[in-house]
Parts: structure tokens; sequence; C-alpha cells
């Protein structure tokens, strides 16, 4: 009788960790195949099934969220085959505290588990579940070590101002360098493209001189034919991303890290990309009440957006009062008037005592007139080296604060180790201190040492903000003094926006009575004529 050898059935799993490996790396899904049916064929195994990881991380990935492994268990289950074959241990993962335990699961259920490089592993006794063990516990610091060493080499070519890959922002596009990669491919590098650039200008220039919205913006350059790099149509989002994209400023961010401002990649200047956070941070307040700028520009009033009500602090709605009426010659002629409405006062909503209705040219000649006084006397503000000097000065002597505290600090916590060493002393009857002295000592010096490191984080913080504002206060007063060179030869469109960004928010009441807060980032400006809010009646 002639005995025959069972046929071995051979399920093998293919895994890399990005797609870009698929075609082009050394252990690429071709090459892992091509090994394996070579090393299923030299053993006599017949391979069944193939199953296939493309761009799946073995280290980031868990074995229950990853398909192909739940289905090869699946597959174990029903006992469809005996042998499970990879290229490499390290494509079943890379999970110290897990993937020893997938192989540990096949093997329990009667599934050989075989490499093409390392053999089979076995768990026959303690040894070879430690060396199952230690294997992915390896693989797993590699893992972990690339990571690291990738995401710093990313870090430091962000702080260097090198462009480390991804989309390429509208208003750019790549141009060859000269450097060449360790694999001597040329590298590209970021570069401004004028016809783009313009359109950003554009862009930014709708949104805080027009007041228009991303919506709005996206439908207008639609309707002229400009498209996208891809030669789509521009979106609302798209328009939100690039009115907060910093490397407009020339600045190039990866994360938490920031390049030095790159000149040659400068579009917008600091002051139009602050004035777009300020409209975008407004028009995103979820409350209505803290929303200072108008959600359209549609609206011929001045304040639409940016006035309420003096009694129910509500916001005044805009509207226009049109009467029509028959002249001497039988004519019919018409004439109306912009309005500022207290819809709650209208329809009873609230116990509001105000007015229903207040007349909006009215209001907003008073308003004009204000905003005329505040700048007509624009002179009489520090000059901008005055303001830079300033900050400086705030800044130094922020630092020495800072140096005389931590000098302190050192002190004190040398004072402190040489108390701790009286402790043995004090024990031993060797000491010149008793035991309740020295522990008031060091009671007392903890306290201070305390004390002094909450006052230094204190003056860390004061610093970091003191930097931040001026970083943006010369942007906003080069601003300021533009508004007053444009304003009285200025649109009334941009006349409304001037005032939704000087204003926080107008206040009208009974007998025409205004209140007029003044944005934080101006009133500092304008002390001598504003302080905390201004109130003036018109008849």
């Amino acid at each position: 009788m002639t005995s025959t050898t069972p046929i071995r059935r051979v399920n093998a799993l293919y895994r890399v960790s990005t797609t870009k490996q698929v075609d082009i790396n050394k252990d690429d899904i071709p090459m892992q195949r091509i090994a394996c049916r070579e090393f299923a064929q030299r053993n006599g195994w017949t391979i069944t099934r193939e199953f296939e990881e493309k761009g799946v991380s073995g280290f980031k990935v868990s074995a229950e969220d990853r398909d192909a492994i739940q289905e090869l268990k699946d597959c174990a289950l029903r006992k469809e085959f005996d042998i499970l074959l990879v290229f490499m241990f390290d494509r079943l993962g890379r999970i110290e505290n897990e993937t020893p335990f997938v192989l540990q699961w096949f093997a329990e259920h009667n599934v050989e588990v075989w490499s093409v490089n390392e053999g089979q592993q076995r768990f026959e006794n303690h040894v070879d579940k430690l060396m199952n063990y230690i294997r992915f516990w390896q693989a797993s610091g590699e893992s972990e070590k690339t990571s690291i060493r990738v995401k710093t080499r990313l870090q430091q070519m962000t702080s260097e101002g090198i462009y480390t890959g991804g989309g390429v922002p509208y208003g750019y596009h790549l141009i060859y360098n000269g450097r060449k990669n360790k694999k001597g491919a040329e590298m590209r590098d970021l570069a401004v493209e004028p016809t783009e650039a313009e359109v950003v200008r554009r862009v930014f220039r709708m949104t805080i001189e027009e007041g228009c919205g991303a919506f709005q913006v996206a439908d207008t350059l639609n309707k002229e034919g400009i498209r996208t790099h891809k030669g789509a149509e521009f979106q609302s989002g798209l328009i939100k991303r690039m009115l907060t994209n910093e490397l407009y400023r020339g600045f190039i961010v990866n994360g938490e890290v920031r390049s030095e401002r790159i000149e040659a990649l400068q579009i917008i200047s600091d002051a139009m990309y602050l004035q777009a956070q300020e409209i975008l941070k407004s028009r995103s307040e979820r409350s209505d009440a803290k929303r200072a700028v108008a959600m359209s520009n549609r609206s011929s009033a001045l304040l639409s957006g940016n006035i309420f009500c003096m009694h129910c602090g509500c916001r005044l709605t805009t509207s226009r009062y049109r009467n029509a009426y028959v002249d001497d010659d039988g004519e019919t002629r018409y004439y109306g008037y912009g309005r500022y409405v207290c819809y709650h006062r209208s329809r009873g909503l609230n116990d509001c005592d105000g007015a229903s209705v207040y007349n909006a040219e009215k209001i907003d000649a008073a308003v004009m007139v204000v905003m005329r006084q505040i700048f007509d006397n624009i002179g009489g503000c520090p000059q901008e080296e005055q303001i830079q000097n300033a900050y400086k000065n705030m800044i130094t002597e922020n630092h020495r604060m800072q140096k005389t505290m931590s000098e302190s600090l050192k002190k004190d916590k040398k004072q402190l180790e040489m108390l701790r060493t009286e402790i043995g002393k004090v024990l031993l009857g060797d000491s010149l201190y008793n035991s309740e002295d020295l522990q008031l000592a060091i009671q007392t010096i903890k306290e201070r040492i305390t004390e002094t490191e909450e006052k230094l984080g204190l003056l860390k913080d004061e610093e970091v903000q003191k930097k931040l504002v001026s970083e943006s206060i010369l942007p906003a007063y080069q601003q300021f003094r533009s508004w007053a060179e444009e304003f009285e030869d200025a649109p009334f469109i941009v006349k409304k926006r001037i005032a939704s960004q000087l204003f926080s928010r107008v206040e009208v009441g009974k007998g025409y009575r205004l209140r007029m807060e003044m944005n934080m980032t101006y009133r500092q400006f304008c002390e001598d004529w504003n302080g905390e809010g201004k109130i003036s009646t018109i008849g």
C-alpha cells in the first residue's frame, strides 16, 4: 500500500506600513509574495489564500482593527488552513504587548506560524515564549525609535524653513533648488506663484475691506472662472483654511513647530493676517451677544451686526422703512430710511423698557463723528519706535526679575539641602539646632521656595504674553494709522468694516444715548479719548 503525504494548506499574509511601499521599497508586497510562494514550493506546501494589507501600521493599528487578522482567525476556527506564512514575523504586527499573543493564539488553534526569514515560531516551552516576546519587544522599540527619528527630523526641517511634503497651498508652487536627499533624488522647495498670490491677497481684501464671508468669496472667484490647483471650484472651507494659513505670512508651520519668517514666501502682511483672524474669531463666536462682526455685509447700516439695546442687551436688527405719498402733481413718490430694531422689545419677548425702533441714519452719523474725532487725534499716539521700545523695555525688565528670582531660588535650594544635612546631626546631638527649630527653618524655606517658583512661573507666562502682544501691536497700530488716513475718502463698505473692528460693542438707549466700547487692541492707543467706554447724547 502506498501512503500519501497530506497537503499542507497555507494562508499567506503580506503587509506594508505605507502605500508608497507597494511598488518601490525593498519590503514591498510583490517581493513578499514572490518570497513566500518560493518558500512554500520548496517545502511542498500549497498556498490556498493570500491576504494583503496596504498602508497598515503594525505598530499603531491593533490586531482587533485589522480585517486581515480577524479573517485569518475566522479561517483558523473553521480549520481551513494549516500554516500561516509571512515574510517576517513583524508583518503580523509590532505591538509588544499584543502581537506575541496573536502568534500564540494561532499556535493554540493548531496553525503553525512560519516566517520565510526566521523559520517556525514554536511554543513548546517557556524559552520559546520568552523568545517570542523578545522578538516583538525589539520590533516595537525599533518602530518607536524610527517614529521619533522621523518626527524629530521633520521638526528640524520645518524650523529650518524646509518644505517637508504634503499638499502645496494655493499661492505657491514647487521648484527644484539643487539639493538632493539621501537617495540622490532632487528636492524641491516652495516658491510664490505670482498669479495665485494676487488671488490670495484678494481673498484677504474681500474678507477685511468688503466684509465678505467665505461662501461669498468662493462664489465670486468661481463666477470669474478662477480655479484651485486641481482645476476645481473654490469651496468656503478652502477659503477659511487660506485665511488661517500662516504660510502666507512667511512661516512654515508643522504641528507646534514654526520656522523663522521666510521673506521670499510672504504674500500677506502681518496687519492683514491679524485683521482676518479677528474677523474670523468674531464670526465664529457661538454666543450671538459676543459676536461683533456682521454675518453679512449687505446691510446699508453702518453698525449692522454690532449694535445692541442698552436696556435689555439684545442685538438690534436692521430694516428699511419705506412709505409712499402723492405730491402736488399727483405723482406717487417714495421715501425711506434705515432702522435699528429691538426685536425682543417690538415682539414683547422680554421686559425691555427701551424704544422699539431707532433711526439708523441718526445713530450712524453720531458714530461717524466719534470716529472722525478718534482719527483726527491719531497724532497724539506714540510713534511706532516708542511702542516697540516700550515693549522691549518691559521684556528686558521681566528678564531681569527672572534672573534675580532664579538666583534667589538657587540659594534657597542650596540652603534647604544644608538644613537637611543637619537632621542627622540633631539625632546625634551634634547640631546647633534643636529638632523644633530645624523643622521650622526647613518649613519656612520650603514655603519661600514654593512662593518663588510660583512667581517665576508667572513671570515666564507674562514674558510669553508680552512677546505675543509685541508681535501683534505694531501691525495693529499700523492698521490704526492707515484707517485714519483713508477714512474720509473710503467707500461706505470700508467705513462699515472699520467701525466693526474699531468698536467691540455699540449700545443705544432712549433719547439716542450711545455707549461705544472700543476694541481692546485699539483702546490702548486712545485711553485719553475713550477709556472704558464713551457715552454721548444726540438730540
